[in-house]
Order: structure tokens, then sequence, then C-alpha cells
């Protein structure tokens, strides 16, 4: 049964309006002000939430400003319930985020039909759609659906790529964003002096080239295939009509694009204060925690000597010479320019 925070300073509105949602089979929770209506929203969580504006205390958009700070609430559809029937007033409440705003006096079907609506976008939104090219599609055209977004392309730019052929180069302007259905891509940055740094890895299901588009500035790295790859890209337009019009597909979509952040800053500080040695095996560890594939009993891939030099941040020599020090020490196999990975603990748990 789904869970409604009614928050109303009006006892005889809250009162009836709660009864006609109990009648509808929601659980009510109410709130006579927006304090405890804040407080309400943290403790229990709901489902949605229907908040007047106009209250003592803390105000409806008040209300919204601090749920909307929480990540535990920010998520909630919240629909604005108000006497104010001004442009202006409607506005801001969408502005700040809000999913719908019903006038008072309403009646028991607009409030039925308005809250039926949000729960039916949210359920399209909370759909775990695969990462493949038909679940982005999927994505995409339920998200045009929602607002109808008309000039989301239906047919994408899908394209082969063959093994080190580049997608992007740095100084270039980004037409879109990039979505690997299946392959490995690398993206790099190159100093004074030519030396390759690889700032990321991606696999079947990443997105990548998304930053420099949200910046509107050009890219600050390239991006190459490892092997054979299929490249989809969505379209700059695409990207921005999910981005800006809703505030929902927006922070799922980002969610989406930035779940390797974290991880960039760690690379930063192990560059600066980790040993080569341990650099080396975080960079094999990371190789096949990213494309290890599932039920393989141990990792195995052709990577170029430079590459891996280029996710440590040191010289091909030192590389190929600590490759050999982790054979002998039985951590690795290496066939050609084949590495596997025979002992992946000791390499997770090398010391400095």
């Amino acid at each position: 049964m789904k869970k409604i925070l009614l928050i109303e300073d009006n006892k005889d509105i809250r009162e009836n309006t709660a009864e006609i949602l109990t009648l509808a089979q929601y659980t009510v929770i109410t709130a006579s002000d927006g304090k405890e209506g804040v407080e309400s929203a943290q403790k229990e969580r709901p489902d949605l939430i229907i908040c007047d504006i106009m209250m003592p205390v803390l105000d409806g958009h008040g209300v919204l400003h601090l749920l909307a700070k929480n990540e535990n609430t920010s998520s909630i559809p919240f629909i604005f319930l108000t006497a104010k029937a001004e442009r202006s007033d409607y506005r801001k409440g969408m502005e700040m985020g809000a999913d719908d705003y019903l006038t008072k006096p309403f009646d028991d079907v607009e409030l039925l039909n308005a809250i039926e609506s949000r729960f039916r976008k949210n359920d399209i939104l909370r759909k775990e759609f695969t990462k493949s090219i038909k679940g982005i599609n999927d994505f995409i055209n339920d998200a045009k659906g929602i607002e109808s977004l008309k000039k989301l392309s239906n047919e994408q730019d899908v394209r082969l790529y063959r093994k080190k052929e580049d997608v992007y180069k740095e100084g270039g302007y980004p037409k879109g964003i990039y979505f690997v259905s299946k392959g490995k891509v690398k993206t790099y940055q190159t100093n004074e002096s030519g030396k390759e740094l690889i700032t990321e890895l991606h696999k079947d299901g990443d997105f990548f080239g998304y930053l420099s588009l949200l910046q509107d500035d050009t890219y600050t790295s390239s991006a190459t295939v490892l092997e054979d790859s299929e490249i989809y890209m969505i379209p700059k337009e695409d990207f921005f009509s999910l981005i800006y019009k809703n505030a929902e597909v927006s922070r799922r979509f980002i969610e989406m694009l930035t779940n390797n952040l974290r991880e960039n800053e760690k690379q930063l500080v192990k560059l600066a204060y980790n040993s080569v040695r341990k650099r080396v095996a975080e960079a094999l560890v990371k190789l096949s925690d990213k494309y290890k594939k599932e039920g393989e009993p141990k990792f195995s891939m052709n990577v170029s000597r430079e590459d891996l030099a280029n996710m440590v941040g040191t010289a091909t020599e030192t590389v190929i010479r600590t490759l050999s020090d982790f054979k002998e020490d039985k951590f690795i196999e290496i066939s050609g320019s084949t590495i596997t990975i025979v002992n992946y603990d000791k390499l997770a748990g090398m010391k400095n």
C-alpha cells in the first residue's frame, strides 16, 4: 500500500483530504506545519508528499528546499497544494523541483488523478533499464513519454570502431555522449611531451565523454578503443532534453553517468603516493575488476605494455620489469602480450 504524507495547516482540509486518500486505499500520514512535515518525511520516507504552500513555521517552498537537500528524500514525488493561483507562484514551485501543483478548491477526482499520474511516472523512472542499446532506447522513450520530449531521436548513431581507433580527440568539441554497447575503451590525457596518462577504462554498459558536454567545453582527454567495439552516441540535443526538462530524469541520468567519479579521485591520490610496484598491481586489479566476465576462473587480457604504463604513470620499461617480477612471484602468467592473473588476492593486497 502506497504511503502519502499530507502537510496542511488547515484542520478541515487536512482531515477531509486524508479521508479521501484513505478511502482510495492509501496509507496517510499527516502534519500540521512545514517543520513537522519535514521531520515526518525524513522518518517515514513516504512514497509521495502533498504539501500546502502558505503555512506557519515553515512554508511549502521551505519544505521542498530542505527535502531536496537530503538524498534520502530528494527523489520523493512532491505535489504542491495551495489556494494561490498566480503564475509566479506556480513557476517558483515547479522551478524548485515540484512534480505537480493543485489549486484549492479541488475535487476528489482531480486529487486522485494527480496522485495516480505521478505514481505511474515515478514507477517508469524506477525501472531498471538494462545497460544495452535496447535499454537506453527504452529509457529515452519512456522519458520522452513522461515529458513529451518530441525532439528525441528514434534512431541513434551506432558505429563499429576498430582496435586503436579514436572515438574523439583532446581539444575536439563534443557532439553528444557515448555509450559502450560492446567492447573496451580507454580515455587518456597527453602532457606537453606527448606522454599519455590513462584516466578511465570503459566496458559494456558504460557512458563516457559527458563531462565536457556538460561544461560546454572542448574535450580535455581523448578516447580510443582497446579492441573492436560497438559505440553508441546519444546526440547533444537528446541528452540535454533529458537532463534539463525533467528533474527526476536528470537525477537518474546523472546517477548513471557519474558512478565512477570517486574512483577517479582515488586514482590521483594513488599516483601521487603509491610505489610503482603497487601501482602496477592496482592497474592489473582494476583491469580484472572492470573486464573479467562472470564465471571466468581467471582473468586474461591482451594489453599492451604501453597502455599499462599509461595507466600506472611510469615508463614502459619499468612496467615490463615489474611484470617480470610478478611472473616470478607467480602472481601472473604472461604469453605474448596476454596477461593472466593467477593470484588476484596477492595483487589486491600488495603493500606499498
